[in-house]
């Protein structure tokens, strides 16, 4: 065999080796890469604002404040009733919520939900505490929305004092679209 024949030859076994790499990566990476189910239920975050607003499933979100309190009192001073676990502290976002045409609403409101979320991937569900003053979710009676109007909630969170200072904000979802947003303070 000359020279020419075995660089031939060298260079179609790594053309070969090259390809069979780059189809088995493919093959593999394939399903991940378009699955977006799998990607939203693993939690991913894919798209960040500074407050807002933003729009995720007909209903508008701005974020207007995240407040940290050691217990909730209401406009009478009077305690708040939440349960509380000794070193934990209230998280309180208020948001401003619209309610556009396509979202399905009954008379006492639509369902709206934000979670809080962490720079280090934790995140809480609200809780929902009795006689605050103002609404803590979108379906409350004593505080209707009107479609395409305005209206403030105030999402209430029971987290570690020490989660204080890694909290990123408010996420708010849609799996329809496969979105999750977080809003940033």
């Amino acid at each position: 065999m000359t020279k020419s024949q075995r660089a031939l030859r060298l260079t179609a076994q790594i053309s070969l080796l090259l390809a069979l790499a780059a189809t088995s990566a493919f093959l593999l990476l394939r399903t991940y890469l378009t699955d977006n189910d799998k990607v939203f239920r693993q939690g991913e975050i894919t798209e960040v604002v500074q407050q807002g607003p933003v729009t995720i499933g007909e209903v508008q979100w701005k974020l207007e404040s995240l407040e940290v309190y050691t217990q909730l009192v209401n406009a009478e001073k009077k305690k708040v009733d939440l349960e509380q676990p000794a070193g934990s502290v209230v998280i309180v976002a208020k948001a401003s919520v619209t309610p556009l045409d396509g979202v399905k609403m009954s008379d006492s409101g639509f369902t709206c939900a934000a979670k809080l979320r962490d720079d280090r991937g934790n995140v809480w569900k609200p809780e929902s505490p009795y006689g605050l003053g103002m609404p803590t979710n979108c379906s409350d009676s004593d505080f209707p929305f009107t479609r395409n109007k305005p209206g403030q909630v105030a999402q209430i969170f029971v987290v570690p004092e020490s989660a204080v200072k890694h909290l990123s904000g408010i996420q708010v979802e849609d799996l329809t679209e496969f979105r999750r947003v977080l809003m940033t303070r």
